[in-house]
Protein backbone atom coordinates (compact mmCIF):
# COMPACT_ATOMS: atom_id res chain seq x y z
CA UNK A 1 0.00 0.00 0.00
CA UNK A 2 1.29 3.29 -1.33
CA UNK A 3 1.36 6.05 1.43
CA UNK A 4 -1.37 8.42 0.06
CA UNK A 5 -3.75 4.47 0.16
CA UNK A 6 -2.52 4.16 3.57
CA UNK A 7 -3.72 7.53 4.71
CA UNK A 8 -6.77 7.59 2.89
CA UNK A 9 -7.87 4.32 4.65
CA UNK A 10 -6.82 5.74 8.06
CA UNK A 11 -8.65 9.05 7.49
CA UNK A 12 -11.50 6.41 6.22
CA UNK A 13 -11.50 4.47 9.84
CA UNK A 14 -11.08 7.51 11.87
CA UNK A 15 -14.47 8.73 9.83
CA UNK A 16 -16.05 5.66 10.36
CA UNK A 17 -14.83 5.49 14.59
CA UNK A 18 -16.39 8.92 15.14
CA UNK A 19 -19.67 7.73 13.21
CA UNK A 20 -19.72 4.49 15.43
CA UNK A 21 -19.51 7.02 18.47
CA UNK A 22 -21.67 9.36 17.37
CA UNK A 23 -24.10 6.67 17.11
CA UNK A 24 -23.59 5.30 20.09
CA UNK A 25 -24.17 8.32 21.83
CA UNK A 26 -27.78 8.56 20.24
CA UNK A 27 -28.81 5.30 20.88
CA UNK A 28 -28.05 5.49 24.54
CA UNK A 29 -30.27 8.65 24.57
CA UNK A 30 -33.10 7.13 23.13
CA UNK A 31 -32.64 3.96 25.35
CA UNK A 32 -32.95 6.09 28.32
CA UNK A 33 -36.15 8.95 27.18
CA UNK A 34 -38.28 6.62 24.67
CA UNK A 35 -39.89 5.05 28.00
CA UNK A 36 -40.15 8.55 29.29
CA UNK A 37 -41.98 10.23 26.20
CA UNK A 38 -45.59 9.82 26.03
CA UNK A 39 -47.89 9.98 22.71
CA UNK A 40 -50.99 12.71 24.46
CA UNK A 41 -53.96 13.60 22.92
CA UNK A 42 -56.51 15.86 23.69
CA UNK A 43 -60.23 16.49 22.87
CA UNK A 44 -61.65 20.16 24.51
CA UNK A 45 -65.11 21.05 24.49
CA UNK A 46 -65.28 22.67 21.12
CA UNK A 47 -64.55 19.05 19.83
CA UNK A 48 -61.03 20.05 18.38
CA UNK A 49 -58.44 17.52 18.83
CA UNK A 50 -54.91 17.85 19.60
CA UNK A 51 -51.98 15.53 20.16
CA UNK A 52 -48.39 15.63 20.55
CA UNK A 53 -45.87 14.28 23.30
CA UNK A 54 -45.59 14.86 26.44
CA UNK A 55 -42.21 13.61 29.07
CA UNK A 56 -42.47 12.90 32.08
CA UNK A 57 -41.97 15.01 34.97
CA UNK A 58 -42.58 13.06 38.30
CA UNK A 59 -42.73 9.54 39.45
CA UNK A 60 -46.07 10.82 41.20
CA UNK A 61 -47.79 11.50 37.68
CA UNK A 62 -47.14 14.37 36.20
CA UNK A 63 -45.79 15.55 32.54
CA UNK A 64 -44.66 18.32 30.95
CA UNK A 65 -45.93 19.25 27.31
CA UNK A 66 -46.66 21.91 25.44
CA UNK A 67 -49.60 24.54 26.10
CA UNK A 68 -50.29 24.64 22.30
CA UNK A 69 -50.59 20.54 22.40
CA UNK A 70 -53.21 21.06 25.64
CA UNK A 71 -55.16 23.58 23.88
CA UNK A 72 -58.40 24.73 25.81
CA UNK A 73 -58.71 20.59 27.04
CA UNK A 74 -58.78 19.70 30.39
CA UNK A 75 -58.65 16.09 29.96
CA UNK A 76 -56.76 13.38 27.64
CA UNK A 77 -54.81 10.46 27.46
CA UNK A 78 -50.97 9.01 27.33
CA UNK A 79 -49.94 6.28 25.79
CA UNK A 80 -46.57 4.87 26.65
CA UNK A 81 -44.02 3.20 24.35
CA UNK A 82 -44.67 -0.21 26.52
CA UNK A 83 -48.07 -0.20 25.42
CA UNK A 84 -49.61 1.47 28.86
CA UNK A 85 -51.69 4.20 28.74
CA UNK A 86 -53.14 6.55 31.44
CA UNK A 87 -55.75 9.21 31.35
CA UNK A 88 -54.14 12.62 31.99
CA UNK A 89 -55.65 15.71 33.36
CA UNK A 90 -54.27 19.04 32.87
CA UNK A 91 -53.07 21.01 35.78
CA UNK A 92 -51.81 24.12 34.22
CA UNK A 93 -50.93 25.61 31.30
CA UNK A 94 -48.63 28.65 30.71
CA UNK A 95 -49.21 29.49 27.29
CA UNK A 96 -46.07 32.40 27.26
CA UNK A 97 -43.69 29.81 27.91
CA UNK A 98 -45.68 27.45 25.71
CA UNK A 99 -45.42 24.79 28.79
CA UNK A 100 -48.67 22.59 30.07
CA UNK A 101 -48.24 20.64 33.30
CA UNK A 102 -50.04 16.86 33.28
CA UNK A 103 -51.16 15.02 35.96
CA UNK A 104 -52.18 11.12 35.16
CA UNK A 105 -54.33 8.66 37.00
CA UNK A 106 -51.48 6.97 38.08
CA UNK A 107 -47.49 6.63 39.46
CA UNK A 108 -44.93 6.76 36.61
CA UNK A 109 -41.98 5.79 35.10
CA UNK A 110 -39.20 7.56 37.42
CA UNK A 111 -38.22 11.21 35.27
CA UNK A 112 -34.99 11.79 33.22
CA UNK A 113 -32.86 14.04 34.80
CA UNK A 114 -33.05 17.61 33.98
CA UNK A 115 -30.45 20.06 33.61
CA UNK A 116 -30.02 23.81 32.60
CA UNK A 117 -28.97 24.86 30.16
CA UNK A 118 -27.03 27.91 31.58
CA UNK A 119 -23.91 26.64 30.00
CA UNK A 120 -25.23 25.20 26.74
CA UNK A 121 -23.43 26.38 24.03
CA UNK A 122 -23.98 26.59 20.11
CA UNK A 123 -22.24 23.55 18.21
CA UNK A 124 -23.34 21.04 21.69
CA UNK A 125 -24.63 17.60 20.11
CA UNK A 126 -28.48 17.12 21.03
CA UNK A 127 -31.24 14.66 20.45
CA UNK A 128 -34.95 15.13 20.24
CA UNK A 129 -37.14 12.50 21.23
CA UNK A 130 -40.70 12.48 20.74
CA UNK A 131 -43.79 10.00 20.78
CA UNK A 132 -46.20 10.51 18.05
CA UNK A 133 -49.50 9.01 17.95
CA UNK A 134 -49.23 5.77 15.66
CA UNK A 135 -45.48 5.55 15.64
CA UNK A 136 -43.06 3.58 18.21
CA UNK A 137 -41.26 6.94 19.01
CA UNK A 138 -39.47 9.46 16.54
CA UNK A 139 -35.38 10.06 17.85
CA UNK A 140 -33.45 12.60 15.35
CA UNK A 141 -30.01 14.46 16.25
CA UNK A 142 -28.35 17.91 15.44
CA UNK A 143 -26.83 20.16 17.22
CA UNK A 144 -27.74 23.62 18.85
CA UNK A 145 -27.61 26.12 15.99
CA UNK A 146 -29.30 29.06 18.09
CA UNK A 147 -29.62 30.26 21.74
CA UNK A 148 -31.83 32.97 23.05
CA UNK A 149 -34.33 33.47 20.28
CA UNK A 150 -37.76 34.57 20.48
CA UNK A 151 -40.86 32.97 18.75
CA UNK A 152 -43.81 34.32 17.84
CA UNK A 153 -46.51 32.44 17.14
CA UNK A 154 -50.35 32.74 16.25
CA UNK A 155 -53.40 31.11 18.58
CA UNK A 156 -57.03 31.55 18.44
CA UNK A 157 -56.60 34.99 21.01
CA UNK A 158 -54.14 36.32 19.07
CA UNK A 159 -49.92 36.58 19.16
CA UNK A 160 -47.72 34.80 21.46
CA UNK A 161 -44.06 35.21 22.21
CA UNK A 162 -42.08 32.13 23.39
CA UNK A 163 -39.34 33.73 24.97
CA UNK A 164 -35.56 32.34 25.01
CA UNK A 165 -36.16 29.30 23.45
CA UNK A 166 -33.33 26.85 21.93
CA UNK A 167 -32.84 26.68 17.92
CA UNK A 168 -31.72 23.51 16.72
CA UNK A 169 -31.42 21.81 13.24
CA UNK A 170 -32.66 18.06 14.98
CA UNK A 171 -36.20 17.84 12.70
CA UNK A 172 -39.26 18.11 14.86
CA UNK A 173 -42.72 17.54 13.28
CA UNK A 174 -46.06 18.74 14.84
CA UNK A 175 -46.10 15.29 16.62
CA UNK A 176 -43.17 15.99 18.52
CA UNK A 177 -44.15 18.64 19.84
CA UNK A 178 -44.06 18.51 24.12
CA UNK A 179 -41.02 15.64 23.68
CA UNK A 180 -38.02 15.68 25.32
CA UNK A 181 -34.45 17.81 24.14
CA UNK A 182 -31.81 15.96 25.34
CA UNK A 183 -27.87 16.44 25.88
CA UNK A 184 -25.45 13.68 24.85
CA UNK A 185 -25.58 12.31 28.36
CA UNK A 186 -29.52 11.77 27.86
CA UNK A 187 -30.85 14.54 30.43
CA UNK A 188 -33.38 16.84 29.65
CA UNK A 189 -32.52 20.29 28.30
CA UNK A 190 -35.64 21.53 26.88
CA UNK A 191 -39.29 20.85 25.80
CA UNK A 192 -39.80 20.65 21.74
CA UNK A 193 -42.19 22.79 20.47
CA UNK A 194 -42.72 22.19 16.74
CA UNK A 195 -44.05 25.09 14.98
CA UNK A 196 -45.72 24.46 11.15
CA UNK A 197 -43.98 25.94 8.91
CA UNK A 198 -41.32 27.08 10.44
CA UNK A 199 -38.75 25.37 9.07
CA UNK A 200 -36.43 24.66 12.23
CA UNK A 201 -36.56 22.97 15.60
CA UNK A 202 -36.97 24.56 18.84
CA UNK A 203 -37.05 23.97 22.00
CA UNK A 204 -38.40 25.79 25.36
CA UNK A 205 -34.93 25.74 27.60
CA UNK A 206 -35.09 24.09 31.15
CA UNK A 207 -33.61 27.29 33.75
CA UNK A 208 -34.17 28.81 36.16
CA UNK A 209 -37.19 30.56 34.86
CA UNK A 210 -38.77 27.43 33.50
CA UNK A 211 -38.72 25.46 37.04
CA UNK A 212 -40.45 28.81 38.43
CA UNK A 213 -43.07 28.18 35.79
CA UNK A 214 -43.25 24.60 36.20
CA UNK A 215 -43.35 25.52 40.49
CA UNK A 216 -46.36 27.78 39.64
CA UNK A 217 -48.54 25.31 37.69
CA UNK A 218 -47.79 22.36 40.12
CA UNK A 219 -48.86 25.04 43.11
CA UNK A 220 -51.39 26.75 41.36
CA UNK A 221 -52.49 25.73 38.52
CA UNK A 222 -51.76 28.92 36.23
CA UNK A 223 -48.44 31.71 36.21
CA UNK A 224 -49.32 35.20 36.19
CA UNK A 225 -47.53 36.53 33.60
CA UNK A 226 -46.95 40.11 32.39
CA UNK A 227 -46.76 40.79 28.97
CA UNK A 228 -44.78 43.27 26.96
CA UNK A 229 -45.22 41.98 23.14
CA UNK A 230 -41.36 42.14 21.98
CA UNK A 231 -39.45 39.95 20.36
CA UNK A 232 -36.05 39.81 20.88
CA UNK A 233 -32.84 38.60 20.31
CA UNK A 234 -28.99 38.60 22.07
CA UNK A 235 -27.33 41.45 20.30
CA UNK A 236 -23.13 42.51 20.63
CA UNK A 237 -23.12 46.33 21.95
CA UNK A 238 -20.62 48.53 19.80
CA UNK A 239 -17.37 48.66 21.68
CA UNK A 240 -18.05 52.35 23.27
CA UNK A 241 -20.84 51.23 24.63
CA UNK A 242 -19.39 47.74 26.04
CA UNK A 243 -16.63 50.41 27.42
CA UNK A 244 -19.48 52.54 28.96
CA UNK A 245 -21.83 50.12 30.54
CA UNK A 246 -19.23 47.35 31.22
CA UNK A 247 -21.79 44.69 29.73
CA UNK A 248 -21.02 42.96 26.00
CA UNK A 249 -24.71 42.02 25.07
CA UNK A 250 -28.06 43.30 25.27
CA UNK A 251 -31.34 42.40 23.83
CA UNK A 252 -32.19 43.72 19.95
CA UNK A 253 -35.82 44.49 19.24
CA UNK A 254 -36.78 42.20 16.56
CA UNK A 255 -40.94 42.96 16.06
CA UNK A 256 -42.57 44.81 18.42
CA UNK A 257 -46.38 43.15 18.13
CA UNK A 258 -49.04 45.83 17.20
CA UNK A 259 -51.22 46.68 19.66
CA UNK A 260 -48.74 45.48 22.58
CA UNK A 261 -48.10 47.41 25.90
CA UNK A 262 -44.76 47.86 24.45
CA UNK A 263 -45.61 49.33 20.69
CA UNK A 264 -47.39 52.65 22.72
CA UNK A 265 -44.37 52.82 23.86
CA UNK A 266 -42.28 54.06 21.83
CA UNK A 267 -40.02 51.06 21.82
CA UNK A 268 -38.79 50.52 18.20
CA UNK A 269 -37.64 47.38 16.15
CA UNK A 270 -34.06 47.23 15.77
CA UNK A 271 -33.83 49.12 19.42
CA UNK A 272 -31.37 47.45 21.49
CA UNK A 273 -32.53 47.17 25.37
CA UNK A 274 -29.86 47.86 27.85
CA UNK A 275 -31.89 47.93 30.90
CA UNK A 276 -35.39 47.54 32.63
CA UNK A 277 -35.48 49.29 36.12
CA UNK A 278 -32.24 50.20 35.93
CA UNK A 279 -30.66 46.15 35.64
CA UNK A 280 -28.87 45.64 32.80
CA UNK A 281 -29.90 42.98 30.39
CA UNK A 282 -27.81 40.40 28.19
CA UNK A 283 -30.88 37.55 26.76
CA UNK A 284 -34.06 36.81 26.90
CA UNK A 285 -34.16 35.16 30.57
CA UNK A 286 -32.54 38.15 32.38
CA UNK A 287 -36.15 39.97 31.19
CA UNK A 288 -38.45 36.93 31.53
CA UNK A 289 -37.11 37.15 35.17
CA UNK A 290 -38.86 40.59 35.72
CA UNK A 291 -42.38 39.24 34.17
CA UNK A 292 -43.92 37.36 36.35
CA UNK A 293 -47.16 38.84 38.54
CA UNK A 294 -45.65 41.43 40.49
CA UNK A 295 -44.74 43.34 37.14
CA UNK A 296 -48.59 43.40 36.04
CA UNK A 297 -49.84 47.12 35.26
CA UNK A 298 -46.51 48.33 37.23
CA UNK A 299 -44.27 51.29 35.39
CA UNK A 300 -41.55 49.52 33.79
CA UNK A 301 -38.65 52.32 33.15
CA UNK A 302 -36.44 50.86 30.01
CA UNK A 303 -33.46 52.27 28.63
CA UNK A 304 -32.50 51.36 24.71
CA UNK A 305 -30.05 52.30 22.40
CA UNK A 306 -31.12 53.78 18.99
CA UNK A 307 -28.88 55.61 16.48
CA UNK A 308 -25.39 55.66 19.07
CA UNK A 309 -28.02 57.31 21.46
CA UNK A 310 -29.18 56.17 24.82
CA UNK A 311 -33.84 56.60 24.86
CA UNK A 312 -35.65 56.21 28.21
CA UNK A 313 -38.75 54.91 27.58
CA UNK A 314 -42.04 53.37 29.80
CA UNK A 315 -44.26 50.14 29.63
CA UNK A 316 -47.20 48.86 31.74
CA UNK A 317 -46.57 45.44 31.33
CA UNK A 318 -50.60 44.39 30.76
CA UNK A 319 -51.37 40.40 31.91
CA UNK A 320 -50.92 37.71 29.71
CA UNK A 321 -54.44 35.98 28.72
CA UNK A 322 -55.19 32.11 28.88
Amino acid sequence: MDPAEHEASREEAADAAALDAYSRVVVSVADRLLPRVAAVRFRDLRGDEAAGSAVVLTEEGHLLTNAHVVGHARTGEAQFADGTGAAVTVAGRDPLADLALLRADRGLIAPPAYRDVDDLRIGSLVVAVGNPLGLAGSVTAGIVSGLGRALPVRTRTGMRLIEDVIQTDASLNPGNSGGALADSAGRVIGINTAVAGLGVGMAVPINATTRRIIAALMHDGRVRRAYLGLVTSPAALPSRWVERTGHRTALRVVEVVPGSPAASSGILPHDLVLAVQGRSLGDAQSLQRMLFADAIGTRLEITVLRNGALVDTVVVPSELAD
